[in-house]
């Protein structure tokens, strides 16, 4: 009897599949919910913005510097001049590669306000800054915030590549320009360079292969990593004698892990090799300060920090201990600018 009943049911049932509505195909699981934004917890502070009654430096450029080490190849660069800044003393330097994004006002790091900040409460010496863009060929365009120049310019091959040239353009090629027009320290103590990513480990070979002219390195998030061998720099500093060098790197935890192909090349671990570059660094007994932030591959956490590691590589100008030093104790003040023909 039971067959009797369930048999109907079940030719009633495949009536309503013929003559009803289809079946809805199974659903796809639900996608995955986006990564959140490491980068969004850093932002500017007060001492990255303009700031009422702090004078303002001056951006000269943009200006052009032929290269012999790159031939056929050409540099634009600006230089920040502080309002401080008194041509008969001599003033400390600071370079800054990929200078577009650096000079940028509405960037993530706004060097200029910076250095403007940073001078007038004495918290770092007066300096000059050039804010140096790579090598491009005369019909190649300028590098943008949007395109920083690795597929338009020599950016490539002269910030990854283990050499002496880019330390020959910015040494022997850009530090005489600079000297015609300028009062700059002779002390590489007293003369600074950094950069982001490819800028960074460029920064950083500026300064191994010429220690004697730059002894101060400011790295963001930088590739010290298989680009072009740079994942070598840890070997290399376990193996060479110690140079005189201090260096504030900074990266994330989330700066470029896994390749484009979704397979894992340690040598292109960007933070492991900085943190790599790290660990060989404080083992030979080098000035180092590092920071490693949640952030991914960019100037967020760094232009955020900036200030603070322009504070830390610049934390040995020298100081008044006088009480009665009532300059030392006073904001640092513009040059009174003479007029023309004055004495």
């Amino acid at each position: 009897m039971n067959s009797k009943t369930i048999l109907p049911a079940v030719i009633l049932g495949g009536a309503a599949i013929a003559f009803g509505q289809q079946p809805q195909p199974p659903q796809s699981p639900a996608a995955p919910p986006a990564p959140p934004n490491t980068d969004a917890h850093y932002q500017l502070g007060p001492d990255s913005l303009p700031r009422e009654g702090v004078p303002k430096g001056e951006l000269r450029g943009p200006y052009t510097l032929p290269s012999q080490a790159y031939p056929g190849t050409q540099h634009t660069y600006w230089v920040y001049v502080p309002a401080q800044y008194d041509s008969s003393v001599a003033a400390s330097l600071m370079v800054l590669n990929d200078g577009q994004a650096f000079k940028n006002m509405e960037g993530d790091v706004r060097a200029p306000n910076v250095f403007d900040n940073l001078i007038y409460r004495r918290e770092i010496p007066v300096m000059l800054a050039v804010f140096i863009n790579p090598g491009r060929t005369p019909e190649q365009p300028e590098p943008t915030p949007q395109e920083w120049g690795d597929r338009t310019t020599n950016r490539p091959t002269e910030y990854n590549t283990l050499d002496d040239k880019y330390a020959r353009v910015i040494v022997d090629e850009l530090l005489p320009a600079l000297n015609k027009e300028y009062n700059i320290a002779k002390d590489p103590e007293r003369r600074g360079i950094g950069g982001a990513s490819s800028g960074a480990i460029a920064a950083f070979t500026v300064a191994w292969e010429r220690p004697n002219e730059f002894r101060k390195v400011l790295s963001i998030v930088g590739s010290f990593t298989n680009l072009r061998g740079g994942h070598a720099y840890t070997d290399i500093v376990r193996k060479s004698e110690k140079k005189p060098i201090r260096i504030f790197l900074q990266d994330g935890r989330n700066d470029k892990r896994i390749g484009r192909n979704g397979q894992y090349d340690e040598t292109r671990d960007w933070f492991l090799q900085n943190v790599r570059l790290m660990q060989a660094l404080t083992e030979k007994g080098y000035d180092v300060n590092y920071t490693w932030g949640i952030g991914r591959h960019g100037q967020k956490q760094g232009g955020a920090i900036f200030p603070d590691m322009m504070r830390w590589l610049w934390r040995d100008q020298p100081v008044s201990t006088d009480v009665n030093d009532a300059v030392e104790r006073s904001f640092n003040k513009p040059v009174e600018k003479k007029a023309p023909g004055g004495l």
